[in-house]
């Protein structure tokens, strides 16, 4: 049987295990070496004087298995725009509904925060995302290059 998962705002607190779980990710997706990212910059930028995102953790007896990060993006079209970085379940507690309460609560908050839509990029190789975003009616645009440059 499942054990209940709940949801909540990430606290300061939990930014080590939000470290964890983006270490996680970048060895699922083949790139261990990319993250660069440290404690204390996570620390700063979401908790700091000058908060650049917002993140939701999903739980199972207090225990953190996952967590999604967002932002706010701006489109010259459409406006206040919810941009979902991450979206991690750790591997072992996948298929139990996490990401789609993680996910829900995404929409929920762009929707509270009155943004336009919601935007994120997943590899064309992650079937399993796409199956999971698809399964929302997501367009799934694979005719924009992302484009990227080291500052």
């Amino acid at each position: 049987m499942n054990k209940k998962i709940s949801i909540r705002t990430a606290t300061k607190e939990d930014v080590p295990k939000l470290l964890d779980l983006i270490h996680e990710l970048a060895v699922y997706e083949k790139a261990p070496n990319e993250v660069t990212n440290t404690l204390e910059m996570m620390q700063e930028d979401g908790f700091g004087t000058k908060k650049l995102y917002d993140a939701f953790v999903a739980e199972i007896d207090g225990k953190i298995i996952g967590c999604a990060i967002t932002y706010y993006r701006y489109s010259t079209w459409k406006g206040r725009c919810l941009y979902l970085e991450d979206l991690i379940v750790s591997e072992k507690y996948r298929g139990q509904g996490a990401g789609k309460q993680l996910f829900n609560t995404c929409i929920d908050f762009g929707k509270e925060q009155g943004c336009k839509r919601m935007i994120w990029q997943v590899l064309d190789w992650n079937q399993s995302a796409i199956d999971f975003y698809s399964s929302y009616g997501a367009s799934l645009d694979g005719e924009w290059i992302n484009g990227s440059l080291r500052l």
